[in-house]
């Protein structure tokens, strides 16, 4: 499965959102898309997963017959699918899986957040979990949605500094054979891990696949006839 947006271009009401933007990602592929901090980055994300229609440019998935809509969560995308900051993990939680059409009870987000070792924050407010914990557990929640194959990490970085938080979780998620694109726009061009893809240019450094390559199944060999061996007499005829 690939998802492919050829020269995506987004206008607003008070002007361009988005110039056009061509990317390509494929699953187990790593994309950083990196952009001016504002509306666009987040619309660049939108338009990926099919909930902006573009002004001009496509946006279409091969090898699969699936909506975007399905196929695409985009993760802590600000004010649209970010928690309320008041609310606990437990409840955020609790939404998230029954988003995702997984049990929900409380039972069910105990055992999902002790799962994901999340336990001893079931009650913290959201806006005091560390921003690795947090986009870590989003993450996750959005791959339990059935269909989801791309993951769109939305601006991470303007909860930390520290790349390797959501870097490392990234590559994970890749190496999984999700397909996966980070949003940022605050880190410095020169700490991004891989040569990032950059919103209004049509020409883009190719994803880091990361997930391994599956194995040929080697084909079974025909077992070999015994052959039988001469023995020799003493005389020097065969026996």
């Amino acid at each position: 499965m690939q998802v492919r947006a050829d020269r995506v271009a987004l206008e607003g009401p008070h002007g361009t959102l988005l110039p056009p933007t061509s990317l390509t990602v494929g699953e187990g592929d790593l994309a950083i898309v990196h952009g001016e901090p504002g509306v666009g980055v987040t619309a660049f994300g939108l338009a990926l997963a099919g909930r902006l229609k573009p002004t001009t440019g496509t946006v279409h998935a091969e090898g699969v017959d699936a909506a975007l809509t399905e196929l695409v969560a985009v993760v802590d995308a600000p004010a649209v699918s970010e928690p309320d900051d008041a609310l606990p993990l437990r409840v955020v939680a609790g939404e998230e899986l029954a988003l995702a059409h997984r049990p929900a009870g409380k039972e069910d987000v105990a055992r999902w957040l002790a799962k994901h070792d999340a336990a001893p924050f079931a009650d913290a407010r959201f806006e005091n979990l560390a921003p690795q914990l947090r986009t870590r557990l989003l993450a996750e929640l959005a791959a339990e949605r059935k269909g989801v194959r791309l993951l769109v990490l939305d601006t991470p970085d303007r909860h930390t500094s520290d790349v390797d938080s959501w870097a490392g979780l990234a590559r994970e998620l890749a190496g999984r054979g999700l397909a996966v694109v980070v949003l940022t726009a605050t880190t410095p061009l020169s700490a991004l891990p891989v040569p990032p893809a950059r919103l209004g240019s049509a020409e883009q450094p190719a994803p880091q696949h990361l997930a391994p390559e599956p194995t040929e199944p080697t084909e079974p060999t025909e077992p070999t006839e015994p052959t039988e061996e001469l023995t020799t007499s003493t005389d020097g005829d065969p026996a």
